[in-house]
């Protein structure tokens, strides 16, 4: 992960961001003045069925290349045309992210936008992005498009911020991160169409950093921002993550994916990753929390420890990378142990993580086509690179992915080489995608914003640091009376759309 940005460059960039806060809420007031009459369409005499002018949306599903995302965004896209016809209007371009390109770096979204702007933008107001488990109410969320004015630069969305400065945010706007606001992308965002241009223009004159890629959405509004020069976002609140308000345009599934039974605890292998001076510290913590969901779990260190027990793979610990040590558990696995276990799970020994939940995402993914999952990262995207699974969330692997990965020359250049990049690395050269859950976290509940973890079921959750582990554990991720429930809230999964 990189390193924080330097503290002194904060105050500039928020003295700027609150000159354009204020600006954006003077508009914001009107607004607000134009909600009233879109809600009382009807009563003005306008058929909502002849005023929504649907060519002019283009839709595009943030789908993945894996089958079972690949079919959810299939089913949810059939869902949008069936209400489309419904109201007897010309149908929308509904789009599949994964197929839109073959670039590495397509999921990242900007290096899409000078296609959006050619091909759509003579006959298109709004590009809307959704996730494949985002539940659309058609008529809803066109109504409420049109209070916008498609001729100005506008992005729209439900809006998170952060509570504290994060790591994973790279401490950005430290003295008050409240201020800066960025989607919920599981409620769907917006762009205008003059607002896409404006973007493509500056793709055009200054290329992407090729550095990381880490919480996209945060990232996708920095850049839209840009110290100022952009729109901040605007706040839709008929984009919604949930349906207590009957006014949403938009709602999120918020259900653990369950297709038949749940993977049994025996088909999975968890390895843990640790070393002798952490054999005290952190694995009485393993123990106490989730290590009892396990049915097949060892703890590979540079030490032998009966007592624990720890299995010494002969790679000298590193302080950082892991790479030497990653791969030797691969090859163990793959070697040495018994062939139906379909599944191994590579942790840290910081890693809070719920195998029981695990359990029921297993379920959705086939034996036979290789799976690497986890929480996507990217590296060097804007130029040719790769995505990766961060390793703090725990790397989920499937039998046939680390076959197909042994069987190739791609290995660790050294033994403390970043072992979840070069992960990336390998399996970007074979053709086997990154397939990313947003239930896998790289930090602590603390550095995500409540309401995006609010519509979560989540797994994992990394890191000790200043928070009590136990005390996270069981309110996060400890099964409960409702995990119980969720085979019967789950029957409907495979039909609801």
């Amino acid at each position: 992960m990189r390193p924080p940005a330097s503290r002194r460059r904060a105050l500039p960039a928020l003295l700027s961001l609150l000159t354009c806060s204020l600006a954006f809420a003077l508009a914001s007031k009107d607004i607000k003045k134009a909600v009233t009459p879109s809600k009382n369409l009807e009563k003005s005499g306008m058929s909502r069925k002849n005023n929504i002018d649907l060519k002019g949306i283009v839709f595009v599903i943030q789908s993945q290349s894996h089958s079972f995302h690949a079919k959810r965004a299939e089913e949810l896209r059939k869902s949008i045309l069936k209400q489309a016809a419904d109201l007897t209007q010309e149908l929308p371009r509904v789009l599949l992210l994964h197929e839109l390109s073959e670039q590495e770096g397509a999921w990242t979204i900007l290096p899409l936008l000078p296609h959006f702007s050619v091909t759509f933008s003579r006959n298109s107001s709004w590009i809307f992005f959704c996730e494949e488990e985002t539940r659309i109410q058609v008529p809803e969320l066109l109504e409420t498009l049109r209070r916008y004015n498609p001729s100005k630069e506008w992005f729209l969305g439900k809006a998170l911020h952060d509570e504290e400065s994060t790591i994973i945010h790279h401490y950005a706007f430290s003295e008050n991160p409240t201020v800066f606001k960025y989607p919920d992308f599981a409620a769907g965002w917006a762009l205008s169409i003059p607002l896409v241009k404006k973007l493509t223009k500056r793709l055009k004159s200054e290329s992407l950093r090729s550095d990381f890629t880490i919480d996209l959405k945060h990232e996708i509004a920095l850049y839209i921002w840009d110290k100022g020069d952009g729109p901040p976002l605007t706040p839709v609140p008929e984009l919604c993550t949930d349906s207590v308000d009957v006014h949403c345009a938009t709602t999120f599934h918020s259900f653990l994916p369950l297709c038949g039974n749940p993977v049994k605890k025996e088909d999975i292998f968890v390895a843990v990753k640790t070393c002798k001076k952490f054999h005290s510290e952190r694995i009485p913590i393993v123990k106490q929390t989730w290590a009892g969901q396990a049915s097949l779990i060892e703890y590979y260190s540079d030490h032998a420890e009966s007592s624990i027990p720890t299995v010494d793979l002969g790679i000298p610990n590193t302080d950082r990378g892991h790479c030497g040590k990653t791969f030797a558990i691969l090859e163990r696995f793959l070697n040495h142990s018994h062939d139906k276990i379909a599944w191994l799970v590579i942790v840290d020994d910081d890693t809070l993580i719920s195998i029981s939940r695990l359990q029921h995402l297993l379920s959705c993914y086939e034996s036979s086509e290789p799976v690497f999952l986890g929480e996507r990262y990217g590296y060097g995207l804007g130029t040719g690179g790769y995505s990766y699974i961060t390793g703090g969330g725990g790397m989920v692997f499937n039998r046939e992915a680390i076959r197909r990965l042994l069987t190739s020359k791609c290995r660790c250049y050294s033994n403390d080489a970043p072992d979840d990049m070069v992960l990336g690395m390998c399996f970007s050269g074979l053709g086997v995608p990154v397939t990313h859950s947003p239930l896998f976290h790289q930090a602590r509940p603390v550095d995500y914003p409540e309401d995006y973890l609010s519509h979560q079921v989540p797994i994992s959750f990394h890191k000790h640091w200043n928070i009590d582990p136990v005390k996270v554990y069981v309110t996060w991720l400890a099964p409960s009376e409702e995990d119980k429930s969720w085979p019967e809230t789950q029957k409907g999964f495979k039909e609801e759309l």
